[in-house]
């Protein structure tokens, strides 16, 4: 397997101490890298450490520097090569469960539920399955199809709610994470239906834990759920984040052929002006049926356009508590 070339340790103050007679002792040049304490280059890697006790080490010899270094010196014991020893329910078998398209404006929010096992997580390791922040759209699509193929239809689950349902939803449940712990639990009881015996569901800390648990029915009941925080950092939690943003990306895609125009993500300025756009050519009713209007993007949009959520009816009356603060500023 291909070797890192980049890694980050949180480092205590003695362990930057630590840190700091090792590199002033060894065959490194300093370097000026803003915010740091230290840095420095060597050979085929460069250390930096942070004001904020963060390590940063980056190069070809990244992890030789960690494994030889690093782990004996300063963080006083060998992990690197052996997380599967130190936390074998890294591979076990577990599914993972994360979501797409929550903070975008246009288009669906999408959720996966994957399915992993120590020989399904030693293939995904290989083959890049890492959170999809870290991967190009180009890279989402690659993998996102490898995935689909090696998992199969029946090992991983993938709920997608349109817009038009997500505000229908969003006016009767009038809260995100209530949305999506009921998109949450819907994923992990498809998959149980085909894996049934999965143990575990691993899912990142959105919110309190027993929205999910109320979402389940039976069979999810049964299931142990686990929440932390930065849970993309889990295998099979990963391989959902990347299905779950292929779904959303390929679903933008089929919407901007089916409305004419290009359909952009996230909540920038270019994604008001298309909605503009898309407004003044097709009314306001379409931003329903293309956009989640509870977001304050939605009033700027039909402001410009000489227009107000009244043209929306009541699926377009609820807004986030973002905008409502606004509006009372």
């Amino acid at each position: 397997m291909q070797k890192k070339t980049s890694f980050t340790f949180k480092l205590t103050p003695p362990q930057q101490t630590a840190l700091e007679n090792l590199l002033r002792t060894g065959n490194f040049r300093p370097a000026t890298v803003p915010h740091t304490i230290l840095a420095v280059k060597g050979e085929d890697c460069c250390v930096n450490l942070y004001t904020s006790g963060k390590c940063l080490v980056q190069g070809t010899g990244a992890e030789d520097f960690v494994i030889f270094y690093l782990e004996p010196n300063v963080l006083g014991g060998a992990r690197l090569g052996y997380e599967k020893i130190l936390n074998p329910n890294a591979v076990a078998a577990h599914m993972g469960i994360d979501e797409s398209g929550k903070g975008d404006f246009f288009g669906p929010l999408v959720i996966s539920a994957a399915y992993t096992d120590p020989d399904l997580a030693r293939i995904m390791e290989a083959m890049g399955v890492k959170d999809c922040k870290l991967l190009s759209d180009k890279l989402v699509f690659v993998i996102g199809s490898k995935l689909r193929a090696l998992l199969g239809p029946k090992r991983y689950a993938l709920i997608s709610i349109g817009p038009e349902a997500y505000n229908r939803l969003y006016a009767k449940i009038r809260n995100v994470n209530r949305l999506l712990a009921w998109g949450h639990g819907r994923a992990i009881e498809n998959l149980l239906e085909n894996v049934p015996d999965c143990p575990r569901a691993v899912a990142d800390q959105f919110g309190a834990e027993h929205l999910i648990k109320r979402a389940l029915q039976k069979k999810g009941r049964e299931i142990k759920l686990e929440q932390h925080h930065k849970a993309e950092s889990d295998i099979a939690v990963a391989a959902a984040s990347i299905l779950a943003r292929e779904g959303f990306l390929r679903a933008l895609q089929r919407m901007s052929e089916t409305l004419g125009v290009p359909v952009l993500k996230g909540a920038s300025e270019q994604v008001r002006a298309a909605a503009e756009d898309l407004v003044r050519k097709q009314g306001p009713t379409i931003l329903l049926r293309a956009c989640k209007c509870h977001f304050r993007t939605t009033d700027q949009v039909l402001a410009a356009c000489g227009s107000s959520r009244a043209a929306l009816g009541p699926e377009g009356q609820v807004v986030s508590r973002a905008a409502e603060a606004e509006k009372k500023m």
